[in-house]
């Protein structure tokens, strides 16, 4: 350090003296170039000007000037114009934000789509398989073989002895038809053929009295009838039923016992009523059962309930499956699995059944050239007669793209596509239509091609910047561009379809319905002051007008009528559940479908008198699904939320009304 200061005190004033001159030089030089390097300075700040200003809370709302937001009133922030020159529904990334943000994507492609569909059910009796021994005339039970249920017999065994009187007489005359046919061959005068017919008949009146033609020969050939008769058992079974005790009189029709062959079962699985489509005769389920851990079990469907249970909302899907070892025990627990195939228009094929032919009394009987039914004996028919068999529409495979691309909202859904072909790496939001969900994929009904790419991951990153951006997004699909004008007044919707559709109105039609309006605007008006009582007095009221109003008396096409009825009966259907509503939360779920019909009316007949009506929009109704509402004021008074966030929503279209000449309409255009 003395080193340097001692070389520092060893420069000539000479040399200070030129230092000191440069750096007055610089300065004046400096000075001087103000005014030159203005300009740029300029451009800069008019490049990061402020155009817009927006919400922090919802981006979507973008105003010329500062102000509040009109959905929560929270002050706004101004928006640089810096991206201007971009797409509204693009957004750019740097290949450095795009490490950050861990953006993942994949290539939208063609392909089987496969859904593994997971069912409970439980195994039930085969109900084909079940008899009950009923008694075929009267007496009285001398015994019973088999005292108690669960008890296993075979086919043959005897099971009860019955008294009959009235069996006891028809034994006499099949013995002495018998002696009487013997006679015959000793004794020629005789009549032969009566004596055969007098014998055939005594035989047959013993078999309708349920005797089998064992039991038949051996009384011909005893010379007196046998006090009591002995019941076979039809089947080999279980006895699943005991219903009489022995010494009990019987009325012929009198159930004695139930058997149940269990040789095979029934495994009745629950459908879901949302994965009906999915569902086909002849698909294969793997099942498991609790009581049985480690085993499988595997069949086929051999038939789908047409009638969905109305309280558990699910069908029923029958597997017949043999139960040699007696195994399967009905009352067991099994979940299964339906490894179902899905055409490109979301529906399960089962074209193994082409070509077949089916039972249509029972369709589990399914063989490969026509025939009979084992079962019932009725002719069989091609599987394609009966509608049960679905074959792809095309060799075309359905377009997938997974499900980690898609941004659900309830009502719309979303994906990120990447643009090919730009200097940095740019995403374009996109609306697509999807169908069913195959495991991991949905089909694409439409909005992409084979060959594009979509974000996979970090696609909600996306979304957010997107909002940031003020642009179009997952939970804003629309932005709310400024007005040039000062004052930011709601333009009325366009008539144009309106006045078209409703030239043609009687007058006296628009103004029945004044009294329909003012009871929803009541209700609206009330949920807004969160008064249950009132709201649900409201809606009945305006139940009621609906009730009664006579839309025949008007002069309407038929399918204006038709079209007003239906949706009329909409709405009555939901204010015919008042009694229900425990909560002002249960009213607001019907309100909000009440004012789909509304608002669809007064788009479509438009209102009389003097004022204008204004529809509303809240997209923060029903965690964010949004909903609408028709008000007579255009400040927002929300029927959804209530004191909690009266204030929350938009105008985004007005009604004039209709009563004023044809020509003001058209100024509006």
């Amino acid at each position: 350090m003395k080193n340097i200061l001692s070389q520092i005190k060893n420069i000539p004033v000479s040399i200070w003296v030129l230092i000191l001159l440069a750096f007055i030089l610089g300065f004046v030089i400096r000075g001087n170039g103000d005014s030159g390097s203005e300009p740029a300075t300029h451009d800069h700040s008019a490049e990061e000007k402020v155009e817009f200003w927006t919400c922090s809370m919802h981006p979507q709302i973008k105003l010329s000037e500062p102000g509040q937001c009109p959905i929560c009133f929270m002050d706004l922030i101004p928006l640089k114009s810096g991206n201007s020159h971009d797409r509204q529904t693009q957004l750019k990334m740097s290949s450095a934000a795009m490490k950050l943000a861990e953006i993942q994507t994949s290539i939208i492609r063609r392909s089987s789509a496969m859904a593994d569909i997971f069912l409970s059910g439980r195994i039930e009796i085969d109900e084909t398989r079940q008899k009950t021994i009923s008694a075929w005339f009267p007496g009285r039970l001398e015994r019973l073989y088999v005292d108690y249920t669960g008890t296993s017999v075979k086919k043959g065994d005897h099971l009860a002895d019955i008294y009959s009187a009235e069996i006891y007489t028809a034994q006499e005359e099949l013995i002495q038809a018998r002696q009487i046919f013997d006679a015959v061959s000793s004794n020629q005068l005789i009549n032969e053929r009566g004596a055969i017919a007098n014998l055939q008949a005594t035989r047959e009146k013993l078999r309708l009295a349920g005797l089998t033609m064992e039991q038949i020969n051996l009384i011909e050939k005893q010379t007196k009838p046998d006090e009591q008769l002995t019941i076979y058992s039809p089947l080999s079974g279980i006895i699943a039923e005991k219903h009489t005790q022995q010494g009990d009189y019987v009325q012929t029709g009198t159930k004695i016992y139930t058997i149940t062959d269990l040789s095979q079962v029934w495994v009745i699985f629950d459908g879901y009523e949302s994965d009906f489509f999915w569902l086909n005769y002849a698909q294969t389920v793997e099942f498991e059962v609790r009581a049985l851990p480690g085993e499988k079990f595997s069949g086929q469907i051999a038939f789908i309930d047409p009638i969905l249970d109305s309280q558990t909302r699910t069908i029923s899907v029958r597997v017949n499956m043999p139960n040699p070892d007696g195994k399967l025990k009905p009352g067991m627990f099994v979940r299964g699995k339906i490894h179902a195939e899905l055409d490109a228009e979301g529906n399960s094929i089962n074209p193994q059944l082409a070509g077949k032919w089916i039972s249509p009394m029972h369709p589990e009987i399914v063989k490969d050239h026509p025939g009979v039914c084992d079962i019932c004996g009725m002719p069989l028919v091609k599987a394609e007669e009966l509608g049960i068999v679905k074959e792809p529409p095309s060799d075309e495979l359905p377009l997938l793209v997974p499900a980690s691309a898609v941004l659900k909202t309830g009502k719309r859904a979303i994906v990120y596509v990447k643009v090919p072909n730009t200097d940095e790496p740019t995403f374009e939001s996109r609306e697509i239509l999807i169908g069913t969900r195959a495991g991991d994929y949905y089909i694409v009904l439409s909005g992409l091609s084979e060959g594009e790419e979509v974000v996979t991951h970090g696609n909600f990153k996306i979304d957010s910047a997107m909002q940031l951006s003020a642009k179009p997004s997952m939970m804003s699909p629309t932005v709310i561009e400024p007005d040039t004008t000062k004052h930011h007044e709601t333009a009325p919707a366009s008539t144009a379809n309106k006045t078209s559709a409703s030239d043609n109105l009687p007058i006296d039609f628009r103004d029945d319905l004044t009294p329909i309006y003012n009871a929803y605007f009541s209700a609206q008006t009330t949920l807004a002051d969160d008064n249950f009582h009132q709201s649900k007095k409201h809606l009945k009221q305006l139940g009621k007008l609906l009730d009664s109003f006579e839309i025949e008396k008007y002069h309407l096409s038929n399918e204006a009528k038709h079209s007003f009825s239906k949706q009329s009966d909409q709405i009555t259907g939901l204010t015919e559940h008042a009694k229900h509503w425990q909560s002002i939360g249960d009213i607001r779920k019907a309100f909000e479908g009440i004012s789909i019909t509304i608002l669809n009316w007064e788009k479509i007949y438009g209102h009389s008198g003097d004022q204008t009506f204004y529809e509303s929009y809240c997209p923060m109704a029903f965690d964010n699904k949004g909903a609408s509402w028709l008000a007579r004021e255009k400040q927002i008074s929300n029927p959804f939320f209530g004191s909690k966030m009266l204030r929350c929503g938009e105008v985004i279209s007005s009604f004039p009304t209709l009563n004023s000449p044809k020509g003001e309409h058209a100024s509006h255009d």
